[in-house]
């Protein structure tokens, strides 16, 4: 089968608009580099392609029809005169990403080039081949998407318990007494940002997390960097049974983010993004994580962080420590976390079968596209 470069079968362009540029109530999807597209009231482009987002994530979308994207959006275009099946070249560049990962650059965010992508070598079976290939990674995809849609649903449901219990955050309908986060604080600390490449993690070896290990309301272990300096460790910074992780660094509306640690991890280090919060006996780390996360609290820390990038936004400890929160009993917390713990047995099957499907998923795409 034929190997070529993505630039030889494809015409790639970037958006031109600033990330500010999205209307709530816009028709049309407008691509940034967040996960989500956003919505935009207008559109600069209508085609079928792939979109790959140049700095931060570095996430990989499908889309056709009308839309628009920001400067920082690659789009990938058909140019190959019948040889390449739009679908096959996402779910290819869907693969290719975490080789992207190893060649960003930059500093505080992550950044490729338009060289990453068109010097990207991608194998072209025939075009009913590819279909085939494709037509087997939307089943095993359609799969992944029902278990992560019941993820969704298990989470939905702790956070009704959680409005049930102790109603709305900023309502505070039960009166409870309200306290600066600060006092609640047994210790608060931030990582060390060290370098680091993204490979499996061999046995031993110690790794730093990326901020999205917690962007999803869990703690994701594999989401890490093996450090390239395994000697020289200027802060030892590690994820404990009962802790909570904050990211204080992210997108605007993803600063904040959770994860409440359920064992130990003594070979993997926080970065500066992330913090390493204990708390005092007074309240439960379960409540604390659902006050945090809860919208009300989420809008203050995107409020008060600070940033001039679409991508990256950054709420300051000081900033964190005097925001003020409603403190239930400790007995009715207690109760929560019990039904956390409950539902979160559930949660740890569906996102062990969540990983081994999209192992599976991986293993189709390398299999299948060498047949």
């Amino acid at each position: 089968m034929e190997k070529v470069r993505v630039s030889d079968l494809t015409k790639i362009r970037t958006g031109k608009l600033d990330a500010n540029a999205s209307s709530e109530d816009g028709k049309y999807p407008f691509f940034t580099c967040s996960k989500e597209p956003l919505r935009i009231s207008t559109y600069t482009y209508d085609c079928e392609c792939v979109l790959v987002a140049g700095n931060g994530d570095l996430n990989v979308k499908y889309y056709n029809g009308k839309f628009d994207a920001y400067q920082r959006t690659y789009i990938i275009e058909d140019n190959s005169n019948g040889k390449l099946y739009i679908p096959y070249l996402y779910y290819f560049m869907e693969d290719y990403v975490k080789e992207l990962r190893k060649q960003a650059i930059g500093g505080v965010i992550k950044y490729i080039k338009l060289g990453n992508l068109t010097e990207a070598v991608i194998t072209v079976p025939s075009i009913d081949r590819q279909k085939e290939i494709v037509e087997v990674l939307k089943k095993v995809g359609n799969i992944l998407e029902n278990y992560s849609k019941k993820l969704c649903q298990l989470d939905v449901l702790i956070k009704a318990r959680f409005v049930e219990m102790f109603g709305d955050v900023k309502d505070n309908p039960h009166n409870y007494e309200i306290f600066l986060i600060k006092t609640l604080l047994k210790s608060c600390e931030a990582g060390w940002s060290a370098n680091g490449t993204q490979r499996e993690k061999k046995d031993n070896e110690i790794a730093v997390l990326k901020v999205s290990s917690v962007t999803k309301g869990y703690f994701i272990p594999e989401e890490c960097k093996v450090l390239d300096d395994q000697a020289n460790i200027k802060k030892y910074v590690t994820p404990e049974k009962g802790d909570l992780i904050f990211s204080r660094a992210n997108t605007r509306e993803m600063v904040g983010a959770t994860a409440v640690i359920m064992e130990d991890y003594p070979l993997l280090i926080l970065p500066d993004k992330l913090w390493k919060i204990k708390f005092k006996s007074s309240v439960n780390v379960f409540y604390m994580k659902y006050v945090l996360s809860s919208k009300s609290i989420r809008n203050e820390f995107s409020a008060a962080s600070t940033g001039t990038s679409g991508s990256m936004y950054n709420v300051s400890m000081d900033k964190f420590k005097s925001i003020k929160i409603p403190v239930a009993p400790i007995e009715l917390q207690n109760q929560f976390a019990d039904f956390v713990r409950a539902v979160d047995k559930s949660k740890v099957i569906t996102i062990t079968t969540l990983k081994k499907l999209t192992f599976i998923r991986n293993i189709c795409y390398n299999n299948s596209k060498d047949f």
